[in-house]
């Protein structure tokens, strides 16, 4: 078996709010949240927005909001993933893709973001050898973010994560906005860094196009996980046991069979949502 990259262990995000005549009250988030990746494989972690896929990602990364509180732990290659690790380790180690292109600076030439500002030749060969993976021009290194597509960006954003060879890669939402054959590209990109022996979590609301790729997949929903599955059991949805990943299942277009069938798995869905938060208990708030 592979080493372990990464293992978070009864992980939970709570935050703190203030509501008028400023009573205070907790929002539990993210709660008992237990999960692993191993070398040379993705997991993929699917859920709808609000089920805690992005605050898993910023709680690896130490990039919490300021008015959350995190309990559990985090361990990476072995040890605890403490605040001050993170940040020796962050764009080195482990490098993180965002779901948004906002993280590019507009004022800054791709190639200088790229390196990182590093201008030594080997640094600058590496660029070269990179862009060329990713289908990307040399050119490319003297624009600016504005004057590129959404699958250039995103290839951009990938570009510079796997400039420092990394270990973990976390990408959130990768591929929103791009048509299926740039995005199914983009996923291509995530499975060479996995056979190259990174650890891969994707985060991600598309299910169809998680399973081009992953091995594993973590299902999310209101902060909890309710399955964790090998890829392959998404074949037929006898293979999965709680109620809202089959419906997840049926509501991949592939798996839509007439419009009668349709309207079954919408009545199914919102049925498994309302079976779904009477599990998690009537004092619990999703984010």
């Amino acid at each position: 078996m592979k080493d372990t990259i990464l293992e978070v262990k009864d992980l939970s995000v709570t935050f703190t709010q203030y509501d008028r005549g400023f009573s205070r009250r907790t929002l539990h988030a993210v709660e008992k949240m237990d999960l692993s990746v191993r070398a040379g494989e993705i997991v993929a972690v699917v859920g709808s927005s609000g089920s805690g896929k992005s605050l898993l990602a910023h709680a690896i990364m130490g990039i919490l909001p300021y008015n959350s509180a995190m309990d559990g732990e985090i361990r990476f290659l072995g040890t605890p993933l403490t605040a001050e690790r993170v940040k020796k380790l962050r764009g080195h180690e482990i490098v993180f893709v965002p779901q948004s292109v906002s993280y590019l600076d507009p004022l800054m030439k791709i190639g200088d973001q790229i390196r990182n500002g590093k201008k030594d030749h080997s640094v600058k060969e590496k660029c070269l050898s990179v862009l060329k993976r990713y289908g990307l021009a040399p050119d490319i290194r003297e624009k600016y973010p504005f004057q590129l597509s959404g699958g250039m960006t995103r290839r951009v954003l990938i570009s510079t994560a796997v400039m420092e060879t990394p270990k973990f890669v976390i990408a959130d939402e990768p591929t929103p906005g791009l048509h299926m054959e740039a995005a199914t590209r983009v996923m291509g990109h995530f499975r060479e860094m996995a056979d190259d022996g990174a650890g891969v979590l994707l985060i991600t609301h598309d299910l169809e196009l998680a399973l081009l790729t992953a091995d594993r997949v973590v299902v999310l929903y209101g902060g909890r996980v309710i399955e964790e599955t090998d890829a392959a059991a998404f074949q037929n949805e006898e293979n999965l046991k709680h109620p809202y990943t089959k419906a997840l299942f049926r509501s991949m277009p592939k798996n839509w069979k007439t419009e009668k069938t349709s309207a079954t798995q919408e009545r199914s869905w919102r049925s498994c949502e309302r079976n779904t938060e009477d599990e998690a208990g009537s004092d619990r708030h999703f984010f």
